[in-house]
């Protein structure tokens, strides 16, 4: 189990690596919910983030899971515990960001890749929400 990957509407592709030491619940989870299609908007609070409020629902328990998230970084808000603010929710941070309560960190962008996401990111923020494609990868 490698990654997954999202592929834009204008045909790019952004790859992304699991992090099966840190995440392994989460990231097997993850990838039993591939593929899918999901629409995302740019957040408001958290910094240069996109996201989604209706993400695949994962039964897990937090797992590496934290408020600060390092540009690249994506995270899942699991449906344990059930007071979690972000359960359901999924963010991809192409910069700075910070998080209203703790969500599973699982994967990162591929450095090579991080330009790409940039890009997207601003994309999403000036232009408005785009229609993801999350595949699996490697």
């Amino acid at each position: 189990m490698k990654g997954f990957c999202i592929k834009t509407t204008d045909g790019q592709t952004i790859r992304f690596e699991y992090y099966t030491k840190d995440a392994p619940v989460t990231c097997e989870a993850f990838a039993a919910t591939l593929p899918f299609t999901r629409t995302f908007m740019h957040a408001r609070v958290s910094g240069q983030e996109i996201w989604i409020d209706d993400a695949p629902e994962l039964d897990i328990i937090q797992e590496n899971a934290s408020v600060f998230v390092a540009a690249g970084e994506v995270s899942i808000g699991p449906m344990k515990p059930a007071r979690n603010k972000v359960c359901k929710c999924m963010g991809i941070l192409y910069g700075e960001g910070h998080f209203l309560d703790c969500s599973n960190i699982f994967a990162k962008v591929l450095d090579e890749d991080l330009p790409a996401l940039k890009t997207l990111g601003e994309q999403i923020w000036k232009q408005g929400v785009q229609v993801l494609v999350f595949e699996r990868w490697g």
